[in-house]
């Protein structure tokens, strides 16, 4: 028997919020747990909504259960993860001193396990001056490292849309496929993190905001947005070579190269000076550290396969390292034979090759792997059903001719400048 849509939705709703409950029975970590009892009643009202035939309430219900209202009350009283601490920290540091790494840590708090690039969102905190104790509402709020996280992650979604023809000028209505990324912001995959740490949401942002930027066939701001997110952390260059081939396949070797040398320079940009003040560091906190070689043992350590295998003694840590070498490879393979020619496809691939990563990483959290499903729900909202965003030779087929072929001049091949279309547009 098959569900019909309202029963399908309810149902959703339902199962997140006995994920949702299961934070304040199982988890240790406060912030877990306070983000649990709101967002399973935001989910458990968005099921009652739904069940009445009230679905855009049932999306503010679980928006303001599952996001705002713990966001906003975990921001004001000074909790979270201790990610948030060492974004801030860092931010401190480098306008301290322009280094970003504690100098020989003696304690898992003390470790920074990203890159350079990932202080700029720390920096708000140690222009306002706030210590975390007695600050006022406005520097809680504006200070703390989770609002740029989420600022970073809606700007570049919003500016993606914008390239792929998504915006108020191209915008598809009130259809199931712009509901999705709403949808998906509510659910736990992105609402938990959002809350209590926000330190992957950047880079989310910025690899989908690298693959719209390819789609569209802007080598430079591809490059760019590349570089901001290999400035973070080292486990966006799968992004690398997935926007590169597909940017490749739709616009020819020369904007590749050139997108490559924009990600290349814009990367070293700020990695190399903190590469120069502070190499060792640089490696125990960014390389050794998340991949347990490091003294301290880092926190990560969900029952991954890679993790597991580590436990079997040394000689594990080395075949998970080879597997996922060896899913690397064939995951690049892969963009050499088959490149990605939609944006669907490209962020299918590259959300497979996280998930690889992930999987067989010698530590890791099953948090990581928010990732990848937003990669892969991201690109199914600004799609546009039963019309491929690839345009190739002389013609290039536009939804509101009924797809028959539409002759275009001045460019002979790609997509055209101004991106590709919607019905709208």
């Amino acid at each position: 028997m098959t569900l019909s849509p309202t029963a399908r939705w309810t149902t959703g709703w339902l199962l997140a919020a006995g994920w949702a409950l299961s934070f304040p029975l199982f988890s240790s970590l406060a912030p877990h747990r306070l983000w649990g009892w709101c967002a399973a009643a935001g989910y458990l009202g968005a099921a009652a909504a739904t069940a009445l035939g009230r679905r855009r309430t049932a999306l503010t219900a679980a928006l303001l259960g599952a996001v705002a209202v713990p966001l906003l009350w975990l921001v004001l009283t000074g909790q979270g993860q201790s990610e948030v601490t060492v974004i801030e920290r860092s931010g401190r540091l480098l306008l301290d001193s322009g280094r970003l790494y504690v100098d020989r840590p003696a304690h898992v708090e003390e470790y920074t396990p990203y890159l350079p690039g990932m202080a700029l969102l720390g920096v708000p905190r140690a222009l306002l001056g706030g210590d975390g104790s007695g600050d006022g509402w406005v520097v809680r709020l504006l200070g703390d490292a989770r609002i740029w996280c989420a600022a970073a992650l809606f700007g570049c979604l919003w500016a993606a849309r914008r390239l792929l023809g998504g915006g108020p000028a191209g915008g598809r209505g009130d259809g199931p496929g712009r509901l999705l990324l709403p949808v998906l912001v509510a659910s736990p995959v992105v609402a938990l993190p959002l809350a209590v740490s926000g330190v992957d949401l950047p880079l989310a942002g910025l690899c989908c905001l690298a693959l719209a930027a390819a789609a569209s066939g802007r080598p430079v701001l591809t490059g760019a947005a590349l570089a901001g997110a290999c400035a973070l952390k080292w486990t966006a260059l799968p992004a690398v070579a997935v926007a590169l081939a597909l940017l490749a396949v739709l616009r020819g070797g020369r904007p590749a190269v050139r997108c490559a040398l924009v990600a290349a320079g814009g990367t070293a940009l700020p990695v190399l000076p903190a590469a120069l003040l502070q190499p060792a560091e640089l490696w125990r906190q960014v390389f050794a550290f998340p991949t347990g070689r490091a003294p301290v043992p880092t926190p990560a350590s969900s029952p991954l396969p890679g993790r597991l295998l580590t436990e079997l003694g040394p000689w594990g840590w080395y075949l998970a390292v080879g597997l996922l070498l060896s899913g690397g490879l064939a995951v690049a393979l892969s963009l050499l034979a088959r490149p990605p020619r939609t944006v669907v496809a490209a962020a299918d691939r590259l959300a497979l090759g996280l998930t690889l990563a992930f999987l067989l990483a010698p530590a890791g959290r099953f948090g990581y792997l928010a990732l990848p499903v937003l990669l892969a729900v991201w690109a199914r909202s600004v799609a546009v059903p039963g019309v491929s965003r690839v345009v190739t030779g002389s013609f290039r087929l536009r939804p509101s001719d009924g797809g028959r072929p539409r002759a275009r001049r001045g460019r002979p091949g790609g997509i055209s400048p101004d991106g590709p279309r919607t019905s709208g547009g």
